[in-house]
């Protein structure tokens, strides 16, 4: 990652919950995922609209969100992803900072697939409500969210396990082909059951989710 510092979500302090970052954007896990691995890419740089943006801004952006959806649609054995910004308050966006939703996919996750669109611009996709009660809470409460994710080292890599979320390192999800099975994709829960995770919960996962990007990028140099 590039050199680390306060990093804002809007006027959100979100430092413990990235997990990439670059001298133009950086990428966040979310409090309250729509599905899991449901993460946020944004702007270093707090302004609302997408045109607000420089050319260099943009750039990176983009090239942060395609990076960022091949470590997780690989990490949580997805099969696409919806890749969605909401360009404005008559868009649906409720922080005035430019973000791009990143959603692992797979096939029957949802009733019906586009359901997904209906839950980003609902109550529970509502990123300002959602961040305002993690600041409003406990810094760290001690109820954790239902059922708790925990990290564990298998193989020497890092994974989560629990009954919402599952990880495999990169290698072992690359090898799994159709017919080979692939990591398995919780079904999700309904939204009165999923509660916004505690702070060491996403910085769990942002250190998990750092480890892989950090391999990636590795990789790519090779």
């Amino acid at each position: 990652m590039a050199a680390t510092g306060p990093a804002y979500f809007g006027s959100f302090i979100v430092t413990s919950q990235v997990f990439y970052k670059t001298p133009l954007s950086f990428a966040i896990v979310n409090v309250k995922p729509l599905l899991p691995g449901h993460v946020l890419v944004c702007s270093n740089r707090v302004v609302p609209r997408l045109k607000d943006l420089s050319t260099a801004e943009v750039t990176d952006l983009f090239l942060t969100a395609q990076k960022v959806s091949k470590v997780v649609e690989t990490v949580y054995g997805a099969q696409g992803l919806n890749i969605a910004i909401q360009d404005g308050i008559a868009a649906g966006q409720s922080v005035p900072h430019v973000h791009t939703h990143l959603i692992p996919r797979r096939f029957k996750d949802l009733a019906n697939s586009d359901d997904i669109y209906a839950l980003i611009e609902s109550e529970a996709g509502d990123l300002d409500k959602l961040f305002r009660e993690r600041d409003n809470s406990q810094l760290r409460p001690t109820e954790p969210s239902t059922p708790v994710k925990v990290a564990v080292e298998v193989n020497k890599e890092m994974v989560l396990s629990g009954e919402t979320q599952s990880a495999v390192s990169i290698a072992e999800a690359e090898s799994q082909v159709p017919g080979r099975g692939r990591a398995k994709f919780p079904t999700p829960l309904p939204d009165e059951l999923r509660k916004p995770r505690t702070l060491d919960e996403m910085e769990k996962e942002a250190k998990i989710l750092a480890k892989f990007m950090a391999e990636y990028d590795r990789n790519s140099k090779l």
